[in-house]
């Protein structure tokens, strides 16, 4: 397993890149290719010892040929083995046309296959670089290994899965277990990809780290090694007030709930002070619920405006229940200027006069991070979520591009990304996260981050990250309430 590149994201058009590099450098391909075949078939006896027998199922790419390699291994070792190939391999070329000859199995046509109970299927048929739909056998021999719910041992990534977006093209294996190579590509991170590789391993199959790091963009998996260097633990002498003042806009008198969640959530994920800022109608119902939360009337601009004279107010947190409309614009072009969470109403009452809360951020110099779900993205974004050409991540980075702003786009595979292009995609998160006042309590996390001067990408991150270990310890009866009890501590 890597360490230094554990974490990184390549798109399968860095790795061909990468590929070719290490073979202008004087790497014999085929070594690697002989490398990888060897990781998969360890792999396949290790997972899978009782197997009654492997299923090699090969395509007419570099894929095959590693599966050729794997074939040939698992035979030497002395596990039974069959192949079947997808076209002739006779016309195979380069290295994959090499492993066929080195592979002394007979090999039979892919459409022949018939899964048996007892079958391990290790699937060589295509790899990460698959950016069209599958051919219609290809397509059917994987219907029929889903139906019958045997193992299957995916190579580089599971046949059928488009490695840059993570979509299915056609159909796709549902695989126990994922083997690639050097490092993780985004379809492996991405839903649904992600969740039909099953565990992923990556396998050093001998090019240089410097190799690969020199091809790949600014793309991770998000872990504390993102933004660790800014979570140094508090200094002895500190107080609250250098852990931050955070800020929450409450809603008015029926809708105060989602804000004081936010709030509440930021005091536990670490500011050390949290007022809620609440309209004239809202501060009973508010009083009556807080408790270490401060609260503080803020119905007009010119409130808030007076508010924001007292320079210790660190970040504040925009949009969680506080309504659609006029006020929450004005208040949001106000707040550009300082550390800003701009959730949920806030985002969604830009969904005209966009353009002016993007120059406003622009201008402003502030530090703001957006967190759109599905449905906000295409609002506050309508031209870019349109655009089908692009990965989640793709449309992440174009929006930050855009908007100026740190883009939280929510989702089982939430991305964050940074107006220069920098982004981390989320694996932690429990499917049970997707639950009322999830998001308000991530935009309180967020909002803590800020207070405590964390940049605004280190401050998204490691909150999405947060929530997704608050969402595990909370456990599968998780609600919005029992998350905030649950958040550890920042790493």
């Amino acid at each position: 397993m890597l360490h230094a590149l554990e974490d990184m994201l390549v798109t399968p058009t860095e790795m061909a890149a990468i590929d070719r590099d290490a073979a202008d450098s004087g790497i014999d391909s085929f070594s690697l290719m002989r490398s990888a075949g060897m990781a998969v078939s360890a792999a396949a006896l290790r997972l899978f010892p009782a197997a009654s027998r492997f299923v090699v199922l090969c395509g007419p790419g570099n894929n095959g040929g590693d599966g050729y390699i794997a074939a040939e291994a698992l035979a030497e070792s002395g596990a039974h083995v069959v192949l079947y190939a997808l076209g002739d391999p006779n016309k195979l070329r380069g290295d994959a046309a090499k492993a066929s000859r080195a592979c002394r199995l007979g090999v039979m046509d892919l459409e022949a296959f018939e899964p048996k109970s007892g079958d391990i299927v290790v699937d060589a048929l295509f790899g990460a670089g698959l950016a069209r739909d599958l051919p219609d056998a290809a397509q059917n021999i994987i219907k029929r290994v889903n139906a019958s719910r045997i193992p299957v041992l995916a190579i580089d990534l599971p046949s059928g899965i488009d490695g840059r977006t993570g979509e299915v093209r056609g159909a796709s294996f549902a695989a126990a277990h994922t083997v690639t190579f050097m490092a993780a590509k985004p379809g492996h991170a991405l839903m649904p990809g992600r969740a039909l590789s099953g565990t992923l391993e990556v396998f050093d199959i001998g090019i240089p780290a410097r190799l690969v790091a020199a091809r790949a963009s600014d793309l991770r998996i998000n872990t504390p090694a993102i933004w660790t260097q800014y979570a140094g633990g508090l200094e002895a002498g500190t107080h609250k007030y250098k852990r931050g003042h955070l800020a929450v806009l409450s809603g008015g008198s029926t809708s105060t709930g989602a804000a004081r969640l936010s709030a509440t959530a930021g005091l536990v994920a670490g500011a050390g002070l949290v007022t809620l800022g609440s309209p004239p109608d809202a501060v009973a119902v508010n009083a009556a619920h807080l408790t270490a939360v401060m609260l503080k009337e803020i119905d007009s601009p010119a409130d808030l405006a007076g508010w924001l004279r007292d320079k210790r107010l660190s970040a504040f947190v925009l949009g969680p229940g506080f309504g659609v409309g006029k006020k929450v614009r004005d208040f949001a072009l106000m707040l550009c200027d300082r550390a800003l969470v701009l959730d949920a109403d806030g985002m969604s009452s830009f969904q005209q006069g966009r353009d002016e809360l993007f120059e406003k951020i622009a201008d402003s110099g502030g530090q703001v991070v957006m967190t759109p779900h599905e449905g906000e993205f295409a609002r506050l974004f309508p031209k870019v979520a349109a655009d089908t050409s692009l990965s989640k991540i793709e449309k992440a980075q174009a929006a930050a591009r855009l908007s100026h702003a740190v883009i939280v786009y929510k989702g089982p595979d939430t991305v964050v990304a940074a107006p220069s292009g920098r982004a981390v995609v989320n694996v932690n998160a429990p499917p049970w996260l997707a639950t009322a006042g999830s998001g308000d309590v991530l935009a309180g996390i967020i909002g803590a981050h800020l207070a405590q001067g964390l940049p605004a990408f280190e401050a998204a991150a490691a909150a999405v990250w947060r929530h997704g270990e608050a969402g595990i310890r909370a456990g599968r009866a998780a609600t919005a309430e029992t998350l905030v009890e649950h958040i550890p501590p920042l790493p």
